[in-house]
């Protein structure tokens, strides 16, 4: 059974590599390894060792401790893709944009409307 910190690294390394942009091939590929091993790693079927990680870190532009919970928490679990990809896209907009588009949001997703 997967210990609890190797399926929060694998969720961190999951989340960052889809914000990012990339996928387990092309993570897999900048790392040396092959993308089931990423897999793996993001299901946390096999931990991730010291020096892997901290090539995952420079693949991903994430500081090691992002994997252990410092820095931005991955999304919640339950979002569905479309959310995911939603809130991916919003945090590549400028600040000063992005209140109108909440803005926005709020409004369509009020009842009545």
């Amino acid at each position: 059974m997967p210990h609890p910190v190797d399926l929060e690294v694998g969720r961190r390394i999951r989340y960052r590599r889809w914000m990012r942009g990339m996928s387990q091939q092309q993570l897999a590929q900048a790392i040396g390894i092959r993308f089931q091993q990423v897999q793996k790693y993001e299901a946390g079927e096999n931990r991730v060792s010291a020096s892997r990680l901290w090539d995952i870190s420079l693949a991903l532009e994430a500081p090691v401790g992002f994997f252990f919970g410092e820095g931005t928490a991955p999304l919640p679990s339950g979002l569905d893709r479309e959310a995911a990809e939603l809130v991916r896209h919003f945090l590549a907009i400028p600040a000063p944009k992005r209140r109108g588009l909440l803005d926005l949001a709020l409004s369509l997703g009020e009842p009545g409307r």
